[in-house]
């Protein structure tokens, strides 16, 4: 077990130094600190994207018996991962002190002026990205446990599919670089943004009904008797799972709408997504 950890706790930070260091360098780039720490970090976040979406694809489509079958690259890719989520939580506070610092609030060496500026960024960082924050921990410490022991070796199958999910992550990356540097108008956000609906509402949203689905279909039940032929705790686990995405993909519904709505009308609600 310790191996694949081991590994993913080298791969993750050490792509994103890597990425930020050769930003920075390059004579052709000669990039600021803010905007490589932030493209780095989306850019190891797409990688690890591509490869659980990829282990997940090999997995689930492996595994035809969706309740027996086995494959190994399910808790080897499992254990790889979870550094992944506790160097993304730091990750993301990286890029939130960065832009602090470039709205103004740091020094003049672009330090905090004080402790007490330090911790106004962590308490909104807390603020700003709680949902991603507390969905990272559960994925480390309970997610990951629970795949572990409580699974011994059962539905590798449904946890293929949970990795695929992933699909929609490189393009919430890229749009959120594009908004960063104020391409939102261009036709390659446009393209994105309708990519990251689709897949995010495929790979996220529906992902959950068709794993009853699956699961009725093998049991030899119909769809909407499947909730009643499982036990109570993986229904709220699934719930629990299926919340936070709901939330994002109406976030990413809202600002589509602002993406595609003609120039000079008007909006549709005084809110705005959050970016």
């Amino acid at each position: 077990m310790l191996t694949p950890m081991v590994a993913g706790g080298v791969v993750f930070p050490g792509l994103f130094l890597l990425s930020k260091n050769t930003l920075q360098r390059l004579p052709q780039l000669r990039w600021e600190e803010a905007d490589a720490v932030i493209v780095s970090a989306r850019l190891v976040s797409s990688v690890q994207a591509i490869m659980a979406s990829t282990a997940g694809y090999i997995v689930s489509t492996s595994c035809k018996h969706i309740i027996d079958d086995q494959h190994w690259l399910s808790s080897a890719y499992t254990q790889f991962a979870v550094p992944y989520f506790i160097y993304d939580i730091y990750a993301m506070f990286l890029c939130h002190w960065h832009k602090h610092q470039v709205k103004g609030h740091g020094g003049e060496d672009g330090t905090p002026r004080a402790l007490g500026s330090t911790w106004a960024v962590v308490r909104g960082y807390l603020h700003k990205e709680f949902l991603m924050v507390l969905h990272h921990a559960a994925m480390v410490l309970v997610c990951f446990p629970l795949s572990v022991v409580w699974r011994q070796g059962k539905g590798d199958f449904f946890l293929g599919c949970m990795l695929m999910a992933e699909v929609s992550t490189p393009f919430v990356c890229l749009g959120k670089i594009l908004i960063q540097y104020k391409q939102q108008h261009t036709l390659l956000h446009k393209v994105n943004g309708a990519l990251m609906l689709l897949s995010f509402l495929c790979c996220r949203v529906l992902l959950f009904p068709y794993l009853y689905w699956a699961y009725g279909r093998h049991a030899g039940l119909p769809l909407l008797s499947v909730p009643m032929a499982i036990p109570a705790h993986v229904n709220l686990g699934a719930a629990l799972l299926l919340a936070p995405q709901l939330y994002w993909f109406f976030l990413i519904c809202r600002g589509a709408c602002r993406l595609f709505r003609p120039r000079g009308s008007p909006p549709p609600s005084p809110c705005q997504t959050q970016d």
